[in-house]
């Protein structure tokens, strides 16, 4: 039975130099959760701009490590996420998911969906998650 995870989270995203055209673009990605999410994620975007003012697409890879603060305790390991997400005339669409079988260590076996919101320039996540028995 999935359960949630929740909590804030800061964000830094560099844009790197390779552009091989100037409507994508390449970022590198550095996170810190706080709350029921302790733990930190490096990861890789890619990005896709148009003409269209508001219209635009991503997708990206983090790994992220740290605990899962779970209903039988803390959890650590580590886990990738991969994102998927367009805005299309500044209506946005988001999906973001535990690779499957991407978890180590006590993470082994995680599967969920992590939504994020923004609001007044801060960051949160509500992470729905399952994870197996421990051992």
């Amino acid at each position: 039975m999935p359960v949630h995870a929740t909590g804030p989270f800061d964000v830094k995203l560099t844009p790197q130099d390779d552009k091989i055209d100037p409507t994508l673009g390449r970022m590198t990605l550095d996170k810190t959760f706080h709350g029921d999410l302790e733990g930190t994620s490096k990861g890789q975007m890619l990005t896709a701009s148009t003409d269209v003012k508001d219209s635009a697409g991503y997708v990206a890879i983090e790994r992220v490590s740290g605990t899962l603060h779970t209903l039988a305790g803390p959890r650590t390991g580590a886990f990738a996420l991969q994102h998927s997400g367009t805005l299309t005339r500044g209506v946005p669409e988001l999906s973001i998911t535990v690779v499957p079988d991407s978890g180590t260590g006590e993470l082994v076996g995680l599967t969920g969906k992590l939504i994020i919101y923004i609001a007044d320039g801060k960051h949160s996540y509500d992470f729905e998650y399952a994870l197996p028995k421990s051992h």
